[in-house]
């Protein structure tokens, strides 16, 4: 037995996904609030959606110098989406049915209460392993 068998992919434990009533103003038949349902994202998915929130800043003074800049944001934004299962924020019907054409505004247009798309947020980065909120490890990082 190896010194790493422990360590070995089929010891890992699975992450279930999770049901979380995002907003009060879409309710079932029983008028109760409709479960979503979230999954959890990996380290590469997470990495490629904050790439994809990167941008080059010039730096004042300094010709053909840039540096990068996390829109948070936009990454927040992306992240919810990406853990969301159900509904199905790609389904072109519901996307027309609230006239937008992304996943990121359907969310905005579901979940149109300010308090609970950022308790949403808290929601989905706690999910996926982020002990202390985005705009907090952003301060952290400034100073």
């Amino acid at each position: 037995m190896s010194k790493f068998s422990k360590f070995m992919k089929a010891n890992k434990t699975l992450k279930e996904n999770e049901r979380y009533a995002v907003t009060k103003f879409l309710c079932g038949d029983d008028g109760k609030p409709l479960e979503w349902e979230f999954r959890h994202l990996t380290s590469k998915q997470n990495d490629a959606i904050r790439d994809e929130c990167v941008r080059e800043i010039p730096v004042a003074g300094r010709a053909n110098m840039y540096r990068q800049k996390l829109d948070a944001s936009k990454y927040i934004h992306k992240l919810i989406a990406a853990s969301v299962v159900e509904p199905d924020l790609f389904d072109t019907e519901l996307q027309d049915s609230y006239g937008v054409c992304t996943p990121e505004e359907l969310l905005y247009a579901m979940v149109d209460d300010p308090g609970e798309y950022n308790d949403l947020a808290a929601f989905v980065q706690k999910l996926n392993g982020f002990d202390v909120s985005f705009d907090d490890k952003v301060e952290k990082a400034k100073n």
